[in-house]
């Protein structure tokens, strides 16, 4: 078990309180915004701005998750991501200065996932406790979806946005307090200054696993980008909406529970491809413009389907030469950050020209074949099951 690991258990707790970070500056920030200039275009911006400074990161800095003692990068980036957060709780921040500190936190963001990815590997070996720790990592973001958000939202009840970023940095700040007292220090895996992510791409089982990893969230993300309007659109009102954006995230949680607890190694390398295959083919369902329980069903069996994730981490850890896992765990988390805000872009974009369940079943369909591409081509470079 993860948790009978002795640093697992600080850097979990940790990953926690970044995540609720996260997510709290992320909901007051957007109502800060909104009450200083009232414009929708801005709101926007700043979840837009958790996606785009992914790609800038994970090109620029993702040699530091490697050249610097994982403990070190993990504890510096939390630390600036509380100043942020201290920054924004300025009265009279203008909102351009909030905007620019909020590009700052999400720019460190794929460096700190890297650093923790690299630390994991120092702290759980390279084995299946390895699979079994990231997983729960990631269960913690779903979670953070599924929650995250209602939980924000009822905080700025009590407290203003002002206060709750406060609350923000202090969780940041708790963070780089764990991170440092309860993890040992152990040095970079790497030396190497330049050209490792060039590297890194060219090593054609790490780029076609990358691939694999990046294009089915690519297209997963079309239905929740649509979700405002395609739930207006079969009256299901607000109550709908937040069911309709929590079915994914609740069906991953437990796909990945089920898949860590129950599957083997080997048996979860196996369901990679069958799982991968079907994920996506829930969506063509909303050709039929389905009411809102059986949109729900699609989009549980979707997030189901995630189960697969476990099996590919087994085969990217495998893949990755020694002395780059965190440089390959910051570009794998920036490309995937940055797949989806792009799918959500030209999801919104279709949508003004076709009707967001016919964009969403079309997804469904060239998603599908995407993937098998991509399993394909990862198969051949790798000789995976």
């Amino acid at each position: 078990m993860v948790f009978a690991v002795r640093e697992f258990r600080p850097v979990f707790a940790a990953h926690v309180l970044s995540m609720a970070g996260t997510v709290l500056a992320q909901v007051a920030l957007a109502v800060l915004v909104y009450r200083l200039t009232g414009s929708a275009l801005l709101t926007a911006l700043t979840y837009a701005l958790g996606f785009l400074p992914y790609a800038i990161s994970g090109t620029l800095l993702a040699g530091l998750a490697d050249r610097y003692a994982a403990r070190t990068v993990l504890v510096v980036c939390d630390v600036l991501c509380a100043g942020c957060a201290v920054v924004m709780a300025v009265p009279g921040t203008p909102v351009a200065v909030l905007l620019g500190l909020k590009f700052v936190m999400s720019l460190v963001a794929p460096v700190f996932t890297g650093a923790r990815a690299a630390s994991l590997t120092d702290i759980l070996g390279d084995g299946d406790t390895l699979v079994l720790g990231r997983s729960l990592i990631r269960m913690v973001a779903q979670g953070a979806q599924v929650a995250g958000f209602g939980l924000g939202g009822l905080l700025l009840v009590v407290v203003s946005p002002r206060g709750a970023l406060l609350v923000t940095a202090a969780t940041f700040a708790a963070s780089a307090l764990l991170l440092r007292f309860g993890t040992r220090r152990r040095p970079g895996r790497a030396v190497r200054k330049a050209g490792g992510t060039r590297e890194l791409l060219a090593h054609r089982p790490v780029r076609t696993l990358m691939v694999l990893v990046w294009i089915q969230p690519f297209f997963i993300v079309v239905p929740e980008a649509l979700a405002a309007p395609y739930t207006d659109g079969i009256g299901a009102g607000t109550t709908g909406l937040g069911l309709f954006m929590a079915a994914m995230p609740v069906g991953t949680l437990l796909g990945e529970l089920l898949a860590g607890t129950l599957l083997g190694p080997a048996l979860r390398s196996r369901i990679v491809g069958p799982l991968a295959l079907v994920s996506l083919l829930p969506f063509l369902g909303f050709a039929l413009r389905p009411s809102l329980p059986w949109a729900l069903a699609a989009m549980f069996a979707t997030g189901l389907c995630g189960a697969y994730t476990l099996g590919v981490d087994r085969w990217f850890l495998t893949a990755v030469p020694a002395g780059m896992h965190g440089r390959a765990m910051t570009l794998m988390s920036a490309g995937l950050m940055t797949v989806q805000g792009v799918g959500m872009a030209l999801a919104g974009a279709l949508a003004e020209i076709g009707a967001p369940h016919v964009v969403t079943a079309w997804a469904g369909v060239l998603g599908t074949g995407c993937v098998a591409l991509a399993l394909r081509s990862a198969r051949r470079a790798q000789r995976m099951p």
